[in-house]
């Protein structure tokens, strides 16, 4: 399903390569420049199917091995538990324990919990798992009713604000500039943003974003600190960097110094997370950050066959924006396979019995059913494939459901092979069975009543038999690369599985959407309701948001190693009207239609020197965001209302009492003559922060949180004569 899993699950040379120049045996001229570029910035522009996880832990051994790199100094970040536990994995493989790989979450709470007494006192506080019983009860505090799918949007709206650093009375303007869909009135979700907030700090608890709030913040005010994280890490490694939000990137800063020991790997075109804070503009704007940095671009697709490929450049081809302008050509390395299929179908429920019976037919040909997906562009759309693969005979599993580890069978599971482990001198299921695989067969077939043979039929029955099938099959990996491996080394491996969530392969069709297949391969991928008004979606109206959705059937496309089908259907239900058609992406790509005139050939593999010697200050670097200290103490405000103030809630304050009673004042003439409530005007906390200031400039007055260029254009003449102690003439207007 995945390169690891596709692969062997353990590694069977334990000791690894015999030598560094061992470890540059067998990779391509492009990925050996990756490996060898150990010195200054590095950015690896990385097509998919190009191997650039290989190039990367290749790298980072070659520089252990070679004595370049000391294993402690280094730090690999990428995004996901699982991403993290591969590369470490990899890493072991090729004889480079010891190096760091984690996630940015991961790497920055163990540092906040290290330095917490230290910087701040006492213990971290309890970190919440989910935020979104949080949102619940800040809601209910305001009065407000969210049904289910309100309270999922405004959490991830919540999420979006602070990954991209946006305080609660910016929000409206932020989500309006960033083109977002606000599921309910944006001045509304600001407060449940601003109650949720005040929540957390009255219940002593943080959330996930907040373990990189706060270490920023840390690191920011402590340089003693700073310094001791930078002493102990000297050479970084992002992956997925196209995915790094502006927080991230801040952390990253932070990490550095001054220093420029980095290396990033990316791909512009498979940035389809922007709903989430996420910007390729850091790898994009990456030579311009750092002038003197190399740039390898592999471009050798290892994956998918060259019609698959031929299909995946077709689309980038007719691309437009500032990503579309560094894509890259990908190349197949595959023999020949079958032309991508293109079927019509009438209603979505046929194209959900199509799919399952060519589903059907590729399992009686030999094909596993752990190497198909189903892949869609919204959840809702599993229901009718699972009830069609169901009807069909076909197991399946549904990927960004449950997780495995999580699954009730699986943890029962693991709780009697964890007892069998520790006591199994004492288990009579275990007196006549001595290799491992046997010994886990007997323990679940009596505890979790695992048979041999699958259950008839599908359904819920079925899948906890595959879950526990994965595990046999899993004990049997094991046991075939460590053929010494005892019950007590398989408990240990999986709870390394459970920490990453690196999950063993279950044999079923994997239904997912194609968010959620980022990062994953299969032999065979059905691409299904590729019609207008779901890819694109209905609600992607920009430019921007339209392209995305493009590169989102990229990303599904190069999925597949040799077979791809892709479907469509003219109407939702039988009987409806066949108002749809198929998606304007496969315009000039499926048969039948007429080409698009494409754009220049995207760009071909290679390495650029950087320019060393450059004085990097004598380049146009992108403006960062600067951390909001206190003007009082000179604290970083990490708190939203604190930041409005520009101050800690405890330091003194020098409001203009006079001044604040006459701002009040005039926001109630405006929020009458408006129709709007007062805060959609400023904000207490604005109007606080304008009494503490005094502002005396238009320049001034804007330099205050909250005071956006919208409401300067409106309101500021009108805000800076009553600083002055002007009165003002009649009703102002209002924008």
């Amino acid at each position: 399903m995945t390169a690891a899993t596709h692969s062997p699950l353990f590694p069977q040379v334990p000791a690894g390569p015999d030598s560094a120049d061992a470890v540059l045996e067998g990779l391509d001229p492009e990925q050996r420049e990756v490996a060898t570029a150990l010195r200054g910035p590095v950015c690896v522009l990385a097509g998919a199917g190009t191997g650039k996880t290989r190039a990367i832990t290749h790298r980072i051994a070659y520089g252990v091995r070679s004595g370049i790199l000391q294993p402690a100094s280094v730090l690999a970040v990428t995004f996901t538990n699982r991403a993290a536990g591969e590369m470490r994995g990899r890493l072991r493989q090729l004889g480079a324990q010891g190096v760091q790989a984690r996630t940015f979450h991961s790497a920055a709470l163990r540092q906040l919990q290290y330095f917490w007494p230290k910087a701040v006192g006492g213990s971290l506080p309890r970190l919440v798992d989910r935020k979104i019983q949080l949102v619940a009860d800040a809601a209910a505090g305001l009065g407000t009713r969210l049904d289910r799918g309100e309270l999922r949007d405004v959490t991830g709206e919540i999420e979006w604000c602070k990954v991209t650093q946006t305080i609660p009375a910016d929000y409206p303007y932020a989500a309006a500039k960033a083109g977002r869909e606000a599921p309910r009135d944006p001045t509304e979700i600001a407060h449940l943003y601003a109650a949720y907030e005040d929540l957390k700090r009255d219940r002593a608890v943080i959330d996930f974003e907040d373990v990189l709030l706060l270490t920023v913040a840390v690191l920011q005010d402590r340089q003693d600190i700073a310094e001791q994280v930078r002493a102990q890490y000297q050479h970084f490694v992002v992956d997925e960097y196209q995915d790094v939000s502006p927080l991230q990137q801040r952390l990253l800063d932070l990490w550095l110094g001054d220093r420029e020991d980095l290396c990033v790997v990316g791909d512009a075109s498979q940035t389809i997370y922007s709903f989430t804070g996420a910007t390729p503009d850091h790898l994009l704007d990456f030579r311009a950050r750092h002038p003197g940095a190399t740039v390898v671009k592999l471009v050798r697709d290892y994956r998918s066959t060259p019609q698959v490929v031929r299909l995946a450049n077709g689309l980038l081809a007719q691309a437009h924006g500032r990503a579309a302008d560094h894509r890259l050509e990908l190349v197949s390395q595959r023999p020949s396979g079958p032309e991508p299929g293109y079927t019509e179908y009438t209603d979505e429920p046929a194209e959900a019995e199509g799919a399952a019976r060519r589903i059907r037919e590729l399992i009686d040909a030999g094909v596993p059913a752990a190497e198909i997906a189903v892949l869609f562009r919204t959840n809702s759309q599993s229901e009718t494939y699972e009830q069609a693969l169901a009807d069909a005979g076909v197991p399946y599993q549904l990927r960004g459901a449950e997780r495995f580890f999580d699954r009730p069978e699986v943890r029962k599971a693991g709780l009697a092979l964890r007892g069998a482990a520790r006591f199994g001198g004492n288990d009579s299921r275990l007196d006549d069975v001595v290799d491992l695989p046997s010994q886990v067969r007997a323990v679940l077939s009596g505890e979790g009543g695992w048979t041999i043979q699958p259950p008839a039929g599908s359904g819920a029955v079925r899948e906890r038999w595959e879950s526990l099938t994965a595990l046999v099959n899993l004990a049997q990996d094991l046991a075939a690369a460590r053929p010494g491996a005892t019950l007590a080394d398989f408990v240990a491996e999986l709870d390394e599985r459970a920490a990453a969530q690196h999950a063993p392969t279950v044999q079923g069709v994997t239904l997912a959407s194609l968010h959620a297949a980022k990062g994953l391969e299969w032999d065979a991928v059905f691409l299904v309701g590729v019609a207008e008004g779901m890819l694109p979606i209905t609600y992607a109206r920009t430019d921007e948001q339209i392209e995305e959705e493009r590169r989102l059937l990229y990303v599904g496309v190069t999925r597949a190693r040799e077979r791809l089908h892709v479907s469509w259907s003219l109407s939702r239900s039988p009987g409806g009207r066949h108002n749809r058609r198929p998606s304007r992406f496969l315009d000039g790509l499926r048969p039948g239609t007429t080409p698009t005139v494409g754009r220049s050939a995207g760009s071909v593999g290679g390495v650029e020197r950087g320019i060393r010697g450059v004085d990097a200050t004598a380049v146009p670097r992108r403006a960062q965001r600067t951390p909001a200290r206190c003007r009082v103490c000179g604290r970083t405000l990490t708190d939203a209302g604190e930041m409005k103030l520009m101050r800690c809630e405890d330091c003194p304050s020098d409001m203009d009492e006079g001044l604040y009673e006459r701002l009040r004042e005039w926001r109630a003439v405006q929020a009458a003559n408006s129709g709007q409530p007062d805060f959609c005007v400023f904000t207490d906390r604005t109007l606080m922060a304008i009494a503490e200031n005094r502002p005396d400039s238009p320049a001034e007055l804007s330099r205050i949180p909250g005071v956006l260029s919208r409401k300067l254009r409106s309101y500021g003449a009108e805000v800076l004569a009553i600083c002055a102690g002007q009165e003002l003439d009649g009703e102002i207007a209002v924008d």
